[in-house]
């Protein structure tokens, strides 16, 4: 670290709580050497070597030449109106014959171009240096005004939108605008504390840093104070990564960028834990948690073992009201393929597998996996499922065929391999996991599901399931995928005889590397169904136990933006009385599921049952993708 680290960032109102601890010396004084230019600019310097790491837009990050990596846990975004990317006119939309384009920011033009096609529109576009901006719209010319400019614009335009919002209103995701972006190896994950460091000094400024530009600039100090704290968002957590991840995704089926692409993160280190404290009452650790304050490992464990269910409830509805005020429950259109039951893990709460050889033993052939998936996008999916055993004939050419096969002849994601079977067929090539995934993401795994993780701790799991892979294999196997831009899910199987401790040790490492990556985008839980399996069953496994491990974590993964209910295995009642104890997700209109179902698991309900279920709760049912990016208005 004994070369400074060159720093190109805009002077936009929106980024000064990132680079605030920089700019007043408090942080990296020796280590950095902070540049101001407009955002395009900053991505030029990183491109053309001028600069190390740039405060770059996210399009320009996506359409550079060489592979980058962005800082984790900061961003310029929001969740709503943005106020500071806003196409004004003088006529509606919809009769802009042409649209003027600041030329300051790629991905405010690219956002601008992307909702427009999604309305239908097909205006002429042309770029305007960002000093002319504000005098281009005329007749039935718009203008996309970005930047502090747009603070400015109050009653001179008939016709205002603000994107911001229209994006939230098409996808209901937050929009990343710019990040922290570098070549691989220029970033230390030292440095990536001492950014985050100067973020959270300026997070703590922002009524001073708005107040401030609000008297340089003749306006309200109020107008900068309420833009930095109601409309910026500066951290870049899991719905902001999915937000990115969905905005990429739209812009290349569009033709805006030339590649598919994902967003991929320095290293970051973990977090400290939290620090020791004086003991607080139960009544104090409800209402702080519901107010979204971390609790340590211990104070989870006193919440789970000693507040009253009907407690706890109201404290994880209060916490999910907060994370989601507009009342909207979600759900996906998807298939559970369990493409082979051959296994030779042989889990003792298993009654699904078989071993090699036993005459109930099966590999799906193609004809029978494209029957499947045919039903399924006649039934309206989006998604597969692909979940097996651990088939030791299967090798991982065979899932990079399966994989191509199915993108070649099926619109549908693949959210597809456990940890564990990524494990084993990195065991049984001889690779690395991030290459096995590097693999099977160039054949089309979009995304990875957070089977076989049951309960992450290792007495547990050598109880249970001695051949599966150790807590950390899992953990680790998450974090690769994370490093490649995948998006996961995380699941827990509780009713082995777990301790209230080892239950809240599962959410804790999922919280610690959730700090670490984002990538995960919901978590699930689901209690152990034992009907005919060889583990007998010792444990609470009821609806007030379920319904308690679904508040609790609620609480704990303050990191996390979505919990699914899990009515698969505890009925629809159950789940729609979940979605009051912290539960904003309804799961899966499953249109198959093989392995829950061979314990005794009969539940099945269909799209339309999960809105009615949806709504009979009081909540606002819309479909969804795995990245939770809003797939359709509500049916009628």
């Amino acid at each position: 670290m004994s070369q400074r680290l060159r720093l190109a960032a805009v002077s936009f109102l929106n980024a000064r709580p990132i680079t605030y601890g920089i700019e007043q010396g408090l942080v990296g004084a020796e280590r950095f050497d902070l540049r101001f230019g407009e955002p395009s600019r900053c991505a030029a310097a990183v491109a053309a070597g001028e600069a190390d790491l740039g405060l770059m837009p996210i399009a320009s990050y996506a359409a550079s030449i060489e592979e980058l990596r962005v800082v984790p846990g900061i961003a310029v975004a929001s969740r709503g109106p943005v106020r500071t990317v806003v196409l004004v006119g003088q006529v509606p939309w919809e009769e802009m014959a042409e649209i003027a384009l600041d030329g300051a920011s790629r991905t405010s033009q690219m956002l601008a171009r992307l909702l427009t096609r999604e309305r239908g529109l097909h205006p002429e576009f042309v770029e305007v240096p960002h000093a002319q901006i504000a005098e281009a719209a005329s007749g039935t010319r718009g203008a996309l005004i970005i930047g502090d400019l747009g603070l400015h614009i109050d009653g001179r335009f008939r016709h205002v939108y603000d994107l911001g919002q229209e994006w939230h209103n098409l996808v209901g995701l937050p929009f990343v605008y710019a990040v922290w972006a570098g070549r691989p190896g220029v970033v230390c994950t030292e440095d990536v504390v001492l950014l985050q460091e100067s973020l959270r000094l300026g997070l703590q400024r922002r009524k001073e840093i708005g107040r401030a530009w609000g008297l340089g600039n003749g306006v309200d100090p109020a107008l900068g104070e309420n833009y930095l704290l109601k409309n910026i968002r500066h951290r870049l957590g899991s719905d902001e990564l999915s937000g990115a991840t969905a905005f990429l995704a739209r812009s290349y089926q569009a033709g805006l960028l030339a590649k598919s692409m994902r967003v991929r993160l320095f290293d970051a280190l973990a977090p400290p834990e939290p620090r020791p404290r004086p003991a607080r009452s139960l009544d104090t650790l409800l209402h702080d948690a519901a107010a979204g304050e971390r609790i340590a490992l211990e104070e989870g464990v006193r919440l789970y073992s000693e507040t009253d269910l009907v407690d706890l409830g109201q404290a994880a509805d209060l916490r999910r009201q907060a994370l989601h005020p507009d009342g909207v429950v979600t759900y996906i259109i998807d298939r559970n393929v369990n493409y082979t039951n051959i296994c030779t893990t042989c889990c003792s709460f298993c009654n699904f597998h078989r071993p090699p050889g036993h005459p109930q033993a099966y590999t799906l052939s193609r004809e029978e996996l494209a029957q499947k998936l045919h039903e399924t996008l006649e039934l309206g999916g989006v998604q597969v499922l692909l979940q097996g055993g651990i088939n030791p004939d299967l090798s991982l050419a065979y899932y990079e065929d399966l994989f191509r096969y199915m993108k070649a002849n099926f619109p549908l994601a693949i959210h597809g391999l456990s940890p564990e079977e990524i494990r084993y067929l990195a065991e049984r090539e001889g690779l690395p996991v991030r290459a096995v995934l590097e693999r099977l993401v160039a054949a089309g795994l979009d995304s990875v599901p957070g089977g076989a993780a049951e309960i992450l701790d290792d007495e547990i799991r050598r109880r249970i399931s001695p051949r599966k892979c150790s807590a950390d294999t899992w953990i680790d196997v998450m974090r690769e995928a994370h490093g490649l831009g995948l998006r996961t899910s995380a699941t827990m199987v509780f009713g082995f005889g777990e301790s209230p401790r080892q239950l809240v040790g599962h959410l804790d490492r999922l919280r610690r590397l959730q700090d670490q990556t984002a990538g995960f985008t919901a978590f699930i839980c689901w209690s152990f169904q034992a009907e005919g399996t060889r583990l007998p069953l010792h444990d609470d496994t009821g609806s007030l136990r379920y319904l308690r491990v679904l508040a609790l974590a609620r609480l704990y993964l303050d990191n996390f933006p979505n919990l699914q209910v899990s009515w698969v295995t505890m009925g629809p009642a159950v789940g729609q009385v979940a979605l009051r104890f912290g539960g904003n997700d309804f799961g899966s209109a499953m249109i198959e599921e093989n392995v829950v179902a061979t314990a005794g698991t009969v539940f099945k309900i269909s799209a339309a049952d999960i809105e009615r279920c949806v709504r009979g709760a009081g909540f606002v049912p819309r479909r969804r993708n795995m990245r939770y990016e809003l797939q359709s208005q509500p049916c009628a």
